[in-house]
């Protein structure tokens, strides 16, 4: 290079030359690195990072300190292939946007962090044949256990999942026929006891509102408390509206109260299978001058924040959303630690109470 050539000056656009010395790596950094500059063997690495490392303190400090500096990032599934542990909970929701399901989350994630468990995601959007293809995609990830939100399962994914040899933890449910380990309550119970008090209360021309397409759904287990209850009594046991699919909105339960008022008008109260179309029902009533509850009284289900708020205050099932996440999480780690001790847990069903709640709508 000539003296006249100046590398280290910007060009005519402003832009300096990058040193050669400083080149970026072509590949990016490996345990063997970590290992050779923290003076240390390839396993003792791969020890220190566990969350229960047998590492010698001082030693492990000397190797997280080089993996910041190098900005090692340890191969997740090479790890897993080699321990059986891939470090993350699968859980499949039918709805990203549900803040039932979202608190179940948040309480599941707090919980598992604790341990250095992470969850990944799978989004059904309530249907089963959606669910048996993100639960085949999961279990290629070999995940610590998977969780899923019950509303029915195909027999091929009551297949994969069998033979899957993982723990597998269904929620929001007590399911008749349960794949292993449970977490939640009966939905057909829960719909029973509601029912049961608006018939106590004095009602007699009972509806239900659901949603279309429901067999073998958490839904459908309501619709079936409901009926349960009306037969009992001796009453009306054909009034049941069926909206959309899941799952049923705001509008849908508004766009029932026409429905209702032209097929049964003389119905007194209606049961609504989520809170969220209840709400809708009370809107309508209101906007069409029908008086909640005189002329005719709304209950929904699940105790969602709107229907806390309306006016009047919705009739509802109160169910605790994290404490299903929370329990879920004590669940995972009890049968993480059993299995690293080499025991094996018969399958647990862990009941979640539901509450009902009386309100003004009723």
């Amino acid at each position: 290079m000539s003296n006249s050539e100046k590398p280290d000056e910007p060009d005519a656009n402003g832009v300096k030359p990058r040193s050669r010395g400083r080149a970026r790596p072509n590949r990016r950094p490996r345990m063997e690195d970590v290992a050779r500059l923290a003076n240390v063997s390839p396993m003792t690495v791969s020890r220190a990072l566990r969350y229960d490392s047998p590492v010698a303190e001082e030693t492990r400090k000397r190797i997280l300190k080089v993996i910041d500096e190098i900005g090692y990032v340890p191969d997740q599934i090479a790890s897993g292939l080699s321990s059986q542990r891939s470090g993350f909970v699968a859980i499949c929701l039918p709805s990203l946007n549900n803040s039932h399901f979202a608190d179940t989350l948040s309480a599941l994630n707090r919980r598992i962090a604790e341990h250095d468990l992470q969850v990944l995601i799978g989004h059904t959007d309530y249907r089963s044949d959606k669910e048996e293809k993100v639960v085949e995609a999961m279990l290629r990830r070999r995940p610590e256990a998977i969780v899923l939100t019950y509303d029915g399962h195909t027999p091929r994914t009551r297949a994969l999942l069998q033979a899957s040899g993982i723990p597998i933890i269904e929620i929001w449910e007590q399911p008749k026929d349960p794949l292993d380990h449970v977490v939640g309550f009966s939905n057909h119970a829960a719909s029973y006891a509601i029912t049961s008090r608006l018939i106590q209360d004095g009602y007699t021309r009972l509806a239900f509102l659901g949603e279309a397409t429901d067999d073998g759904s958490r839904g459908a287990a309501r619709r079936e408390g409901f009926l349960q209850a009306v037969r009992e009594a001796g009453l009306d046991d054909t009034r049941l509206l069926y909206a959309a699919r899941a799952p049923i909105t705001m509008s849908d339960g508004a766009r029932a109260v026409a429905g209702l008022r032209e097929t049964w008008p003389d119905t007194d109260a209606v049961f609504a299978v989520s809170d969220p179309c209840a709400f809708g029902m009370i809107s309508e009533c209101l906007r069409l001058g029908i008086s909640v509850p005189d002329d005719l009284a709304i209950a929904g289900f699940g105790d969602f924040e709107i229907g806390r708020l309306s006016l009047p205050g919705l009739t509802t099932v109160g169910v605790d959303a994290d404490a299903i996440g929370r329990k879920t999480g004590d669940l995972i780690i009890e049968l993480r630690n059993a299995a690293r001790a080499g025991d094996i847990i018969a399958a647990q069903h862990v009941d979640v109470p539901i509450s009902i709640l009386k309100r003004g709508s009723s």
